[in-house]
């Protein structure tokens, strides 16, 4: 595909780090000309320097012949003009970033459909969702659900009395058959494998399964972990993120805010009626003791600033809180944060590029997600009919090397994938693929 990205930054550079894989053709235009010589020295991109608004700066990009244009600037504004004249130009599909609840209204997006603009995202709003999904599924680490729920895929950090230490996973198979799930990948000592029969489970193994959701609450005694509720939140950040988890949290659980910014206090008053705001410095120890930090149960952490996100978690967990989670958009930063005890990190650039690259894949890929604690993708798509999957029993398909099949939902019916199990036309398939498995993935199910 010829693929225009119009950014300000790192979010835009990620995502065409993330598209780069696929062999499309992709042109950044960003207003930093410094960033872009940067670009230029360590990839084969191509980069204009100059403003996405611009229609000359659009038609310089050839945009008459781009097949998606994504606009992911800080400034909302900018985005939906963008992809309004990109449009106009000629661009196939257009995919704009906004940031405002009303931009996400369903009134609005009509008529930003009206102009133009085939899809909008605010990874503020995904990831405040992802945060609620964790408050609720307290036990994973990561969790996503596929086709309304009927699959789940979790992540869990085996703790040092899992029952499943030391066990190979036929040995876990042939103990636990009634159990409807499968382990998909593992992450060890900053790599991850996809696990085989021989592997064997150690301390600490990160370990993502696609599972049915009733099996949750024996893969958490498998883990090692114990069932808790949650109750007492605490948000470090009145930003977007925390605005809009505390806001869709109301009325569920007890919601404290701390915000240093007096003025956004103020806002946050008049907006979250059932939230207790506190103007203070979340990094100040002795405040967060005066707050109860050791009665919460939850504590997220979600300001613009990583490093106060990390360190306040790691005294939130030093304080005995039972989950912590926190926004880092540092990319570098996630495999040491969750090595350090944060149990789970949220970042934005991993949420933008999870939406975004769908829309490079084939028409039959229906949701994706960029996992956050390793370097792969969780693909859910169709299977059309005629395609290689459906030729052979699960056991006797070619599947690339780092990739493999989770689980499929037929109907109302979910199954995991396993043996001689038979993919079928029109069956929805839940597949983990390492980078370098997506494009030979994608072959085997055209």
């Amino acid at each position: 595909m010829d693929i225009i990205i119009a950014g300000d930054g790192e979010v835009g550079m990620h995502l065409a780090e993330a598209l780069e894989r696929g062999d499309h053709s992709i042109t950044i235009v960003d207003p930093h000309e410094e960033l872009l010589k940067m670009v230029e020295s360590h990839s084969d991109l191509m980069t204009i320097a100059g403003d996405s608004t611009s229609i000359k700066t659009l038609q310089k990009a050839n945009v008459k012949k781009a097949d998606l244009v994504i606009s992911v600037l800080h400034d909302e504004h900018i985005n939906l003009l963008t992809g309004i004249l990109a449009k106009k130009l000629g661009a196939k599909r257009v995919i704009v970033r906004v940031n405002t609840m009303e931009n996400l209204s369903q009134e609005s997006w009509r008529i930003y459909q009206d102009l133009g603009i085939d899809g909008i995202i605010s990874p503020e709003d995904i990831a405040a969702q992802e945060i609620i999904t964790l408050l609720r599924q307290n036990a994973a680490t990561e969790a996503y659900g596929f086709a309304g729920g009927k699959l789940e895929m979790y992540m869990m950090k085996l703790e040092d009395n899992a029952t499943i230490i030391g066990k190979s996973l036929d040995e876990i198979y042939e103990r636990y058959k009634h159990l409807d799930f499968r382990p998909v990948a593992i992450h060890r000592r900053q790599s991850t494998f996809i696990p085989h029969g021989e592997d064997v489970f150690k301390a600490g193994d990160m370990v993502y399964v696609v599972s049915k959701p009733h099996a949750l609450k024996e893969l958490m005694i498998l883990s090692g972990k114990q069932k808790y509720s949650i109750h007492n939140v605490m948000i470090v950040g009145g930003g977007r993120v925390g605005r809009m988890t505390a806001k869709r949290l109301a009325g569920e659980m007890d919601i404290k805010i701390i915000e240093s910014d007096k003025n956004r206090c103020y806002e946050l008053t008049n907006m979250l009626t059932d939230t207790l705001i506190v103007n203070a410095d979340a990094r100040n120890v002795d405040m967060l003791e005066e707050e109860g930090i050791k009665s919460v149960d939850a504590f997220i952490a979600v300001t613009d600033n990583t490093e106060t996100n990390i360190l306040t978690c790691l005294q939130a967990k030093a304080h005995g809180v039972k989950k912590t989670i926190a926004l880092v958009e540092n990319i570098d930063y996630i495999d040491i944060s969750q090595n350090i005890g944060i149990d789970t990190i949220i970042n934005k650039k991993l949420i933008a590029a999870s939406y975004m690259v769908r829309y490079t894949l084939g028409d039959n890929v229906y949701a994706l997600k960029c996992l956050s604690g390793i370097d792969a993708d969780i693909i859910e798509l169709i299977v059309p009919d005629g395609c290689a999957a459906t030729m052979r029993p699960i056991n006797k398909l070619r599947m690339p090397d780092g990739a493999v099949i989770g689980g499929v939902i037929r109907g109302e019916i979910s199954y995991i994938a396993t043996g001689d199990f038979q993919i079928q036309a029109e069956d929805r398939v839940v597949v983990l693929a390492l980078p370098d498995a997506v494009k030979d993935m994608e072959k085997l199910f055209k």
